[in-house]
């Protein structure tokens, strides 16, 4: 068995004459998906496989598609003749510009076998002398295909050859996605041996010395890895001690280390090639003359191997020397490398004769965290989810570490300043607390960490706007917009719009086992984030400030009082909070809703309706038929007494001395992390020893653990929602008890609500449960709004989680402002 390697990343030609096997090949060898025939492009295009009249619109529809899978990084193999240097350039062209290898198998069977072969299949009546042709540019091009750009060529010669291989898929040197860490990514060291020796004491690594006491390894006892970014090496006072240290820990496993452009350069030097001995360069060659050819020629050999970027961690992690752009992750190209040595540069140079850089990271989008160094600056910061971490150790700065995925820094100072910078070291390239309209104005796509990429078009940007501009909370404490909430399905009982089965049906469909039934408060959802100092802010769920500045101050007291008595601060490692709860009672926000718009309705309707059932009774008594008008009469005039009724419940004063009450159901995240994956009664649990510290201030939410597939389980939970709306309850939330799911289609919904019949009056009006209008709403669509809420669930969630790793204030607030967006979409406020 022949083994052939391909990249599993790139793109494969096929090559070989007409009846050379190529198509079973590549039936027997790759999934259907990944070939790209042009037979079946041509059939496509016409209709006919073998019309060569269609070639070119064949080849157009085949690059077309090669270059939309290259473009999402996936396998893409070329099944057509490619026999011709000229066929093949377009192919290696598209390659080039999705930055990918190429790998070329060569089909070089004896003519006989082909011209065989084609004789046997429909509709190749072209003959033998075609075949030759086609077999001679094979041949006239086989020695020049290295030359072409091939980074591996396999040559099968024969059928026993073509039988016999095997295709073994080798993954890129950058890719180490299954490594996850945990990591110390250390900055640009540039020869300061004391310093990086220091720096990983300080890290909590052990150091081991050879006989003459050098630093040789470094471990960690948890295990630990160091991932260097480059530049080791020139300017500072040992860079033979510094490679030492780091190549022993890349050996032992104890580290990582990508190149930077000075190992490029060190490493060509040493192969004596044709370079300036500049910017430090020549003090490593007079300090590696000291050294043994051995330990010159190891240095040279790790120099020569190292890779320009790695992809860590799922993909969540990337480290390049001078950074790289999310299009060239995992990727491999000459263009690549270059990015990552050097990064984007104009062809300029600056008044200290520096290249022109630039700002890459100022346009940066990606999901995955990048770490990087080159460019020395006074002080780390966070830029769109990058990180420069070249302190400039060796101009008198510092040596900096990151620890991931902690997102900690760590530095020690230089001990001296080894060598004086050419240009003053840059200043940070963005203040993480500024916001850009360029951020949020405009169709968007923000990565989340649970539903991967999320829209937002350009008009619901533009509604956001304006809201967050003229009512919100500042931004700087605006963490979090929880979502909103889908209703359940319509219920096919006669009398009931909504009933708790439909929401355990759903969640049964999605895989999800048990589910919560928490009380739905008759109140104003509210997001509290309280430090553990009694600062922050109470907001909406639009993010408009919910209390006067004074009660506000008064409230937040009051809850990090009860935290801490509770020991919630002590429990989570937390200085600050994030809680989604309802305040209480409605009123505190609708009033002039409540007054303007239901008790007008109200009192226009138990004003007008009693009158009409006297005058149409009175008429009934003097022999007139008004039988059905009165009827429906009398029902209206009961209905309104309900609607009124159903509001009342809202308007009622809590009797403390605030005035109001919370109560909260969900621990969304602190600057300890995110709570999502804990499931419902851990958050419950928490939210009673609130409660239990605070009673005045806090109400419980009561809730019941279903089993979905259990009869006695779900009818235990429905009799518990018929208790609750019948003593006059607004209704149930029916939640997935895990918290965070996902079922078989991606995340499944947060929460179902399960609104009482007698509450939907205010919702729909007071007759909607007459049989003709409860039919038609039970017509409802709800695949906007489910599909509405589980986008706001991923943004809020992100917004959050970006939060609580201390990411720069513009993250989080594209998160939330996405979710604010989000709510300008179309659709029927009713649900």
């Amino acid at each position: 068995m022949s083994e052939l390697p391909i990249p599993e990343l790139s793109l494969v030609l096929l090559i070989g004459a007409s009846g050379s096997g190529k198509s079973t090949f590549a039936a027997t060898h790759f999934t259907p998906t990944e070939v790209i025939s042009s037979d079946d492009c041509r059939a496509m295009v016409c209709n006919d496989p073998n019309a060569q009249d269609a070639t070119a619109d064949a080849f157009a529809v085949l690059e077309f598609i090669a270059g939309k899978r290259l473009a999402r990084g996936l396998l893409t193999v070329i099944d057509a003749t490619n026999v011709q240097p000229a066929a093949r350039r377009s192919l290696l062209a598209l390659a080039k510009e999705h930055d990918v290898l190429t790998a070329a198998i060569v089909l070089d069977l004896p003519t006989s076998v082909a011209v065989e072969r084609n004789a046997a299949r429909a509709g190749r009546d072209f003959g033998a002398r075609v075949i030759k042709r086609q077999q001679d540019q094979l041949r006239r091009s086989l020695r020049g295909l290295k030359k072409e750009g091939f980074r591996s060529i396999h040559v099968l010669d024969s059928e026993q050859a073509v039988a016999e291989a095997s295709i073994v898929r080798t993954r890129l040197f950058n890719d180490r996605r299954d490594d996850h860490g945990p990591f110390d990514v250390i900055g640009d060291v540039h020869g300061c041996r004391a310093e990086l020796e220091e720096l990983l004491g300080t890290l909590g690594y052990t150091l081991e010395r050879d006989q003459a006491r050098r630093a040789v390894d470094a471990r960690h006892p948890e295990s630990r890895r160091v991932v260097f970014v480059g530049d080791l090496v020139d300017r500072g006072p040992d860079s033979p001690g510094v490679l030492r240290l780091a190549m022993g820990m890349v050996e032992t496993g104890n580290a990582l280390c990508v190149s930077g452009n000075h190992e490029a350069k060190l490493a060509k030097a040493l192969g004596r090639g044709s370079v300036k001995a500049t910017h430090g360069l020549q003090q490593t060659l007079d300090q590696l003359a000291t050294e043994d050819g051995s330990f010159v020629a190891r240095t040279r050999a790790f120099c020569d191997g190292l890779v320009a970027h790695y992809v860590l961690d799922d993909g969540n992690l990337v480290v390049a020397h001078a950074g790289l752009k999310e299009k060239y992750h995992g990727r491999a190209s000459g263009r690549v490398r270059a990015f990552a040595l050097y990064g984007d540069t104009s062809g300029e140079t600056d008044e200290f004769g520096l290249p022109v850089r630039y700002p890459w990271a100022e346009d940066y989008r990606g999901s995955a965290t990048v770490l990087y160094g080159h460019t020395p600056v006074t002080e780390t910061e966070w830029v769109n989810n990058t990180m420069c971490l070249d302190t400039g150790c060796v101009f008198g700065g510092s040596l900096t570490a990151l620890r991931y995925p902690e997102r900690e820094i760590v530095s020690v100072p230089a001990q001296d300043t080894y060598y004086e910078p050419i240009r003053p070291p840059a200043p940070p390239e963005r203040d993480p607390a500024t916001l850009k309209l360029t951020d949020v104005l405009g169709p968007r796509i923000i990565e989340t960490q649970y539903m991967g990429r999320v829209s937002m078009r350009d008009d619901n940007a533009a509604g956001a706007l304006e809201v967050m501009s003229r009512f919100a909370v500042d931004p700087e404490q605006l963490f979090y917009l929880p979502p909103t909430m889908s209703p359940v399905d319509s219920s096919p009982r006669d009398d009931l719009l909504e009933h708790p089965d439909q929401a355990f049906d759903h969640f049964a469909k999605q895989g999800v086992e048990r589910v919560i039934c928490q009380e739905k408060h008759m109140g104003s959802r509210a997001v509290v984030r309280v430090t553990d100092q009694g600062g922050g802010v109470i907001h909406s769920r639009t993010g408009r400030s919910f209390l006067p500045d004074d009660r506000q101050s008064v409230v937040l007291q009051r809850i990090a009082r009860a935290a801490t008595a509770a020991g919630v601060w002590e429990d989570l490692g937390a200085t600050w909070l994030l809680l989604d709860t309802e305040i209480l009672p409605w009123t505190l926000k609708a009033e002039p809703m409540i007054r303007d718009q239901y008790a007008a309705v109200g009192a226009a309707a138990t004003t007008a309706l009693p009158a009409a059932v006297r005058v149409l009774d009175a008429a009934a008594r003097r022999g007139i038929d008004v039988e059905d008008v009165l009827s429906r009469t009398r029902s209206r005039a009961g209905n309104a007494e309900r609607f009124v009724e159903a509001y009342r419940r809202y308007i009622q004063p809590v009797d403390n001395g605030l005035g109001l009450q919370i109560a909260p159901f969900q621990f969304v995240g602190s600057d300890a992390g995110t709570y999502e994956s804990r499931d419902h009664r851990w958050h419950l649990g928490l939210a009673d020893r609130l409660i239990a510290a605070d009673p005045e201030l806090f109400r419980t939410t009561r809730r019941l653990v279903v089993d979905v597939a259990g009869e006695g389980s779900r009818a235990a939970g429905s009799a518990w929602w018929e208790e609750l709306t019948a003593a006059g309850g607004e209704g149930m939330v029916v939640k997935p008890l895990a918290n965070l799911t996902r079922g078989k289609k991606g995340l499944v919904q947060p929460g179902l609500k399960v609104r009482g019949r007698e509450y939907l009056r205010i919702i729909y009006s007071a007759d909607y449960t007459t049989p003709a209008t409860l039919a038609g709403l039970k017509n409802r669509s709800l695949g906007q709004k489910r599909s509405m809420a589980l986008r706001e669930y991923a943004l809020g969630l992100e917004g959050a989680r970006r939060a609580a790793a201390g990411e720069p204030l513009w993250r989080v607030h594209q998160c939330v402002f996405g979710v604010l967006a989000m709510e300008s979409e179309p659709v029927d406020p009713r649900l």
